[in-house]
């Protein structure tokens, strides 16, 4: 059976022990931890973790019941300034020295652009530019090697430097290594103008494919065309995405990973999970 679970983030900032207690009403099996959107006063520089700072987080969300599936340490990887990119891998390489004292496995990023701000950019797509996210990959990879952790790269289109299908499988034939996954965000990747006359599970068969052996969690967030553009920030069942057919795929490729309900927030979150259930148990295979 598939794994559900939130963002912590999308339901405020507090201590871990108190962000737990809030989170524990809705009942997910599972969290992504941001470590600087989640708790107040978190530095966003690096060298503050620490095998007992990331042991009584771990407690706090275990003893209600509640796994960290991916540490999330987003990051520009090829930013334009190689001091600051340098800086930014540094702090993701802490994560994963400790991700196993957190009880998780994954520490999760998008891909960046050539905006600092990881904002649009039309020179993100350039072949040097997808050459120094593998260079930046490869390094964290070996790291994450070393530790018993997982680098996991989010895909996202148009705007960050894996934006397709194929470059996705492209960076995984160019980084080989046991310790590079896929997290996996359909909505993110479907192109700006949206499907088209293309269905979902085409599209998602497609994903699978080319690599959904290495996908480690996905992220799960609904979607509307309006204008012939996509829209993004919708709960999951509230838009247009074929859920069906992605857990479908899910249940059958990689069952009972963890699937993390993204921009649910107090208000939607009951729901939401309830939603996904519900298409989890139709979709689940005939014994």
């Amino acid at each position: 059976m598939l794994q559900f679970g939130l963002r912590a983030h999308d339901f405020g900032q507090f201590p871990a022990e108190r962000l737990a207690d809030v989170l524990r009403a809705y009942g997910p099996a599972c969290i992504q931890l941001a470590l600087t959107k989640a708790f107040p006063d978190t530095p966003k520089s690096g060298g503050f973790l620490s095998p007992g700072y990331a042991r009584r987080v771990r407690r706090a969300f275990e003893a209600r019941d509640i796994g960290i599936a991916v540490l999330g340490c987003y990051i520009n990887p090829v930013h334009p300034d190689e001091a600051e990119r340098g800086r930014q891998l540094e702090r993701f390489e802490e994560h994963l020295r400790y991700a196993r004292d957190f009880g998780c496995a994954v520490v999760g990023t998008e891909t960046g652009s050539l905006n600092p701000d990881c904002s649009y950019n039309p020179g993100t797509q350039d072949e040097a530019v997808f050459d120094r996210l593998c260079a930046s990959v490869e390094r964290l990879a070996r790291v994450a090697e070393r530790c018993g952790a997982i680098v996991g790269i989010e895909p996202v289109a148009w705007q960050h430097t894996l934006s397709t299908i194929g470059r996705t499988a492209r960076l995984l034939d160019r980084v080989d290594s046991p310790a590079l996954g896929i997290i996996f965000d359909p909505v993110n990747i479907i192109p700006r103008e949206g499907l088209g006359e293309r269905d979902h599970a085409d599209f998602l068969a497609e994903a699978m494919d080319a690599f959904g052996d290495r996908i480690v969690a996905v992220h799960a967030k609904d979607y509307r065309v309006i204008d012939g553009k996509k829209t993004e920030g919708a709960a999951a069942g509230t838009g247009i995405f074929d859920f069906d057919a992605l857990f479908r795929l899910l249940q059958a490729r990689k069952p009972g990973i963890d699937v993390l309900l993204e921009n649910a927030s107090p208000d939607t979150a009951v729901a939401a999970l309830a939603f996904a259930a519900k298409v989890a148990e139709r979709t689940a295979p005939q014994a």
